[in-house]
Formats: C-alpha cells, sequence, structure tokens
C-alpha cells in the first residue's frame, strides 16, 4: 500500500490559529480531502460480510463545522467544560473536534467506573454541560449535587426534556466555522484515569499537551499519513486525525476490552487493512490465541501498540509468529498524566528477557522517549515540594519512577491533595511521579517493579508486586498471580493469590505445595507461605488488565481469618 507520506505534516504548525490543537482537521481537509477519517462497521451484508461506512477528512471536517455552529448557538461557548458521553468512533471524533474548534472543554470520562467514583468524577470536574446518549442524561435525576453546575444539556438521540437532539443543533453550513485562537497553555480537555488504585482522577490537558504527544507518536513509531489504524482506545482516534491517519473502529466494547470476539478483531483487520493499533493487552491475548489455533497471519499489520498493564514475553513472542517482518510490537509506558514516557519493541524485549531470565529482574519497558526525561528517586509516600531535594539513584537501586516532559500533566482537577502528592516543582518545570517503581539497568533500559502504594511492606523489608508475580506466573497451572499484604504497613503478611488457567487440572493441595516449593527458590520470594485460589480477578475498566488487589487483600484478609 502507498502511504501519503510527502504530506508535510510540518506545515500544520505554521497555520494562523495559535495553537489550537484541532487544526489538523481543516488542514487534512484541504489537504487530503477525499482520504477516509473514519472507517465504522454498521451491519452486514445477506452473505454476512461486514458493511463499512466511510467519512473522509472533508466529511468530517464539515460534519464538525455543523456542530460547532450549532452548539455554540445553543449557548456552548468558549471555555465551558463539556462532558462528553457518546459511544467511540464517528460521533465521539466529530463532537471532540467540534468543541475543540470552539475552545471548550471536553471531559471524558468512563461511565463503567461505577456510580460512587461517576458521582465524584463529574462533581470535581463541575461540567457546564452535558452532549451524550440520552441514558447518559439520567444522570442529572441520579446525580442532581454533582451535575449542579450542568446549565447546558443536549441528547444524541431523541430530544429528551431540557436537552434538545443533537441533529436538531446542527445548522447548513454557510461559512467554514473560525477555530477558536487559543495558547499553548490554554486547558484543551479533562481525561481520567482508570482509578486502578483509587476513584479515577482527572487530568487537565492543555493543547501544547496534546501537540507534544503528537509530534512524539509521529516521531517515536514513524506513522505516516495514509496508514489505517485500528484504535481500541477511543483517545487514541483523536491522535489518528493530526495524524492523517484512518481510524477503523474496532468492534470492541472499549469498557470490556478482555470480552472482545477475536474474530471479529480479526475480521476487521483483514477487511479494511489495518496496518497499525492501540490497545489493552488484554485484547492480544486472546486475539494471538486465536489466530495461532487458526494458523492466521496479519500481514496488512506493520505495528501493534499495547498499554494499560504490563505485557509478558510470550506475548511478544505470540506476535513475532502472527506478524510479517519487519513488524512488530510494542510496549509504550506511560500513564494518562504523561504519556509515552518510555517505549521499547517486542524483540527487543526478548532480547533483554535472555539477558535477564531471572523473572526477579522485573519487566523492561524500554528506552525514554525523544523530549522526555526520567528519573528514579528514593521510594516515598510523602509530598515532595521541590526537585532540588531529591537525589536521583544510580543505575540498578529500585525507586520511584518520575518523568518530565513537554506532556507532562501539571495538575489534577478538584484535587489538589493528589497533585501535592504526584508533582514536584522544577523550576518552570513539573515532575510527575508515576506511582510506580522500577530501575535503569546498565543500558539506560527501565524496568518495571511494580506500583508503589502496591508493595508489600513486611517485618523483613518490602515486596514488590511485579518480580514476585512473574516468578508465581511461571507455573504451569497460574494464569496470573496477585501479590497483596494482610496486615498493619511494616508487619504485613504476604499473600499471593493465583487464578487459575481454564485448562488447569489440578487440586488445591498439591498447587500450593508446589507454590511454596517455587517461592523457596529465590531469598526474595522465601518468606512468603500463603496462597490462595480467586476464581476471578477484579480488574480496571479501560483495560480489562490492571488488577486491583487492594480489593483482594480485603479478600485474601477474610479468607484467612475465615473459621475452618
Amino acid at each position: 500500500m502507498a502511504y501519503s507520506s510527502a504530506l508535510d505534516l510540518n506545515r500544520v504548525r505554521t497555520t494562523p490559529v495559535g495553537a489550537n490543537v484541532a487544526r489538523y482537521l481543516p488542514w487534512m481537509a484541504q489537504h487530503i480531502p477525499d482520504q477516509t477519517a473514519v472507517i465504522t462497521g454498521v451491519g452486514r451484508d445477506r452473505a454476512g460480510k461486514v458493511i463499512y461506512h466511510r467519512q473522509s477528512f472533508a466529511g468530517l471536517h464539515a460534519a464538525s463545522d455543523r456542530l460547532s455552529w450549532g452548539l455554540t448557538a445553543y449557548g456552548i461557548r468558549r471555555g465551558m467544560r463539556v462532558l462528553l458521553m457518546v459511544p467511540a468512533g464517528g460521533p465521539l471524533i466529530s463532537l471532540t473536534f467540534a468543541l475543540l474548534k470552539a475552545g471548550c472543554v471536553p471531559i471524558l470520562i468512563d461511565p463503567a467506573m461505577g456510580r460512587r467514583n461517576l458521582s465524584q468524577c463529574i462533581a470535581e470536574a463541575a461540567p457546564e454541560a452535558i452532549i451524550g446518549v440520552p441514558r447518559a442524561h439520567l444522570l442529572r435525576l441520579i446525580f442532581p449535587r454533582a451535575c449542579a453546575t450542568i446549565k447546558r444539556a443536549v441528547s444524541v438521540g431523541p430530544a429528551l426534556p431540557g436537552a434538545p437532539a443533537l441533529r436538531e443543533l446542527e445548522v447548513a453550513i454557510k461559512t467554514p466555522f473560525g477555530l477558536a485562537e487559543v495558547a499553548a497553555t490554554d486547558p484543551a480537555a479533562i481525561v481520567f484515569t482508570s482509578g486502578s488504585t483509587g476513584t479515577p482522577k482527572g487530568v487537565l490537558y492543555t493543547h501544547g499537551m496534546f501537540e507534544a504527544q503528537i509530534n512524539t507518536l509521529r516521531e517515536l513509531f514513524g506513522f505516516e499519513p495514509g496508514e489505517i489504524e485500528m484504535p481500541a482506545f477511543p483517545l487514541f482516534a483523536l491522535f489518528n486525525v493530526a495524524l492523517g491517519i484512518t481510524s477503523a473502529i474496532p468492534p470492541i466494547d472499549p469498557t470490556r476490552p478482555a470480552q472482545c470476539d477475536p474474530a471479529a478483531v480479526v475480521e476487521c483487520i483483514q477487511d479494511v487493512g489495518v496496518t497499525s493499533t492501540f490497545g489493552s493487552p488484554a485484547i492480544w491475548e486472546k486475539v494471538t490465541a486465536y489466530c495461532l489455533e487458526h494458523d492466521i497471519r496479519l500481514p496488512s499489520l506493520r505495528r501493534v501498540l499495547m498499554a494499560g498493564a504490563p505485557v509478558p514475553a510470550q506475548l511478544h513472542e505470540r506476535l513475532q509468529r502472527i506478524l510479517t517482518p519487519p513488524a512488530d510490537s510494542f510496549t509504550p509506558y506511560g500513564a494518562t498524566e504523561a504519556l509515552p514516557v518510555t517505549s521499547i519493541s517486542g524483540r527487543a524485549v526478548l532480547e533483554a528477557r535472555a539477558e535477564q531470565p531471572s523473572p526477579l529482574a522485573g519487566t523492561c519497558i524500554g528506552w525514554p522517549v525523544p523530549g522526555v526525561e526520567v528519573a528514579i528517586i528514593p521510594i516515598s509516600d510523602q509530598p515532595i515540594r521541590s526537585w532540588q531535594e531529591i537525589d536521583r539513584l544510580p543505575a540498578g537501586v529500585i525507586g520511584e519512577i518520575c518523568v518530565s516532559g513537554p506532556a507532562v500533566t501539571r495538575e489534577y482537577v478538584g484535587r489538589p491533595q493528589a497533585t501535592e502528592l504526584a508533582k514536584i516543582a522544577d523550576g518552570d518545570r513539573v515532575w510527575h511521579r508515576m506511582g510506580d517503581l522500577g530501575y535503569f539497568d546498565e543500558h539506560g533500559r527501565l524496568w518495571f517493579y511494580g506500583r508503589k502504594s502496591q508493595r508489600v511492606i513486611t517485618a523483613r523489608g518490602p515486596l514488590f508486586t511485579e518480580p514476585v508475580e512473574l516468578l508465581f506466573n511461571q507455573h504451569p497451572a497460574v494464569a496470573r498471580s496477585a501479590l497483596v499484604g494482610v496486615g498493619p504497613t511494616g508487619a504485613q503478611l504476604p499473600v499471593v493469590i493465583v487464578e487459575l488457567r481454564r485448562d488447569a487440572r489440578i487440586a488445591p493441595a498439591p498447587l500450593v505445595a508446589e507454590l511454596r516449593q517455587l517461592a523457596a527458590t529465590t531469598e526474595m520470594t522465601a518468606v512468603i507461605q500463603d496462597f490462595l485460589i480467586h476464581p476471578s480477578f477484579p480488574v480496571d475498566i479501560r483495560h480489562n488488565a490492571k488488577i486491583f488487589r487492594e480489593q483482594l487483600a480485603v479478600w485474601a484478609a477474610k479468607q484467612l481469618h475465615a473459621p475452618g
């Protein structure tokens, strides 16, 4: 396939509309108007083949312009925070760009985060408007206090009391909508974290931060205009517009990626010729197993990006058998607050694992990306007010991962205490404490050792989740494991909980005996004597891969203290 590599994206930066990141869409509409921007499956024909709807960049630009005119006429104006609750795909993309064009601040939130979390997150974000599917408008009835700031409402569907239908607001275009002129430091969006270690937090993005991410992604992965990307994480579709890339909306529920139908995912990749994809490793656990079982290769794919949780080496090995060289898998490391931070290819991961075969080495997550500085500092659970207080740790020493760069966010919305704990001032710039632990090796590669808040502090010292779990994951009956602590910090009892593979055929007693034997093979894990079997780990909504160890710790305490 020939790509539009001659398209000079550097020229987008010179357009006379300030730093508004929405300027990429009209630029693409002018220079590649007929190229497809969004591909969406809309059903099947009589032969059972998927019917795809294709929207060009010119069409997407015109659709978002109509929405910008209609929404601003309705009273949704520049600077307003707008809670956006629509399905992934074309509607989300066109509405997000319509709001960015108008200088509004979209609020992107996972509706499946749970009622309590949802209420708190809405209250903290303080939206002034809501645009959503009909059931999203029930939030105003369910959480009247949290939604008290909402003054405008629009229904993506039939009109509702106090919420006109979006289609009624669209207007025929007579003149292009003028992009709001904004500075790089002006708010662009509020994006919520996955909440894997507590209530999700709203992260404030500026236009300049989005710009930095776009530039880094282009440079790091060699994206070329004209490629077709399957964004299993919906936010990535917004980056695709700025990269001149077609977004093929996958047949995946973004709130339940691990429940995807691998056959449908493979069908989408093959039908439209997907060249790149970004999503949770939970998706590729299923897709790679399906492909290997049915002897399927995916030659159109140039790269598979996986993020959201540590990616096991065996998943990279599977992908090497499915992709056609020089295609590769990649694991960009980062967080909602800072992405990407480091990156590494699947081949490089396997080379690093060959050099350090012990699971106690942790998981290699690569080298810092261009323009980003990464440091390892002593582990602390207290705020750090100034970078001048810090003594960086040398290679080989485990500590807290900190990052600074143009895409690093500076604050949480409505959470001053969380901001104080996570940010370190360093003159005009800010360091973000990732909340993760790790170390640099002698080659400058970063190795992940687990979440800081999930380390287990025993009377003999700390235990870290990643190396401990990698050791027990080696057992053929174990699908995954989780290290948790029971009891007070400083005297916690380390407990390893395992989730069995579906085909495991071993009784609990011999399994525990074998796990204890495995624990005795290393000095680090010899202290662990307690093992429990859990039917199905609780995991995060966004990636279906981050284990809620805090919930498992409560469960473990009940199991250990249960009579009999």
